[in-house]
């Protein structure tokens, strides 16, 4: 069975990551906002750090709930960066509890953060046609609308490459490569 190159065969992790999630479409708030701060958790470290730091996450952030991550106060935020299980940056941090409220302020204005987002591409996945990763963008003119969109709305760790893995993450964009087992069968585990 062929798979994206990026995928270590030998990584547990990544493989399952691929199989069951990359580019799988994601129309669930609280996937989105997971997805959202472990992507910008991972700016500047590997994917696999964060892979595998995730349940850390799961449990640091409250199961990813924007209502209660928004409610974190300065002895929270502590607590955060003594946590060993994740990345303790202390911009990151900060940067998860602000986008919190402003993923609710979305929720308010859109009815839910995944009507918002996908209204970027009118429901339906950007198709892309990839023979290798070698033609894969870091970020497209639509990675940097989303994430202009977001900067002006006050989030923050959502520059354009950030946005654009977490579009290829969700399900936005289908950039599983031609050859891989993915490829036409993004809503099949």
């Amino acid at each position: 069975m062929e798979r994206c190159a990026w995928v270590n065969p030998q990584n547990e992790l990544y493989v399952k990551y691929h199989d069951e999630e990359w580019g799988v479409p994601v129309h669930d708030d609280i996937k989105h906002f997971e997805m959202l701060i472990l992507e910008g958790a991972q700016a500047g470290l590997s994917w696999e750090t964060i892979l595998k730091k995730r349940e850390n996450y799961r449990v640091a952030f409250d199961g990813f709930d924007p209502k209660i991550v928004a409610s974190y106060d300065e002895s929270k935020e502590l607590e955060l960066l003594k946590n060993e299980g994740i990345v303790r940056n202390k911009l990151k941090i900060k940067s998860a509890i602000r986008n919190a409220g402003v993923f609710i302020d979305i929720q308010n204005e859109f009815g839910s953060f995944d009507a918002y987002i996908w209204g970027f591409v009118h429901g339906n996945p950007i198709q892309n046609d990839f023979g290798s990763l070698k033609e894969m963008p870091a970020k497209t003119e639509l990675s940097d609308k989303i994430s202009g969109d977001l900067k002006k709305r006050g989030m923050n760790f959502v520059g354009s490459t950030i946005i654009y893995a977490y579009m290829q993450a969700i399900g936005l964009v289908n950039d599983h490569t031609n050859n891989c087992f993915k490829k036409n069968n993004c809503n099949i585990l």
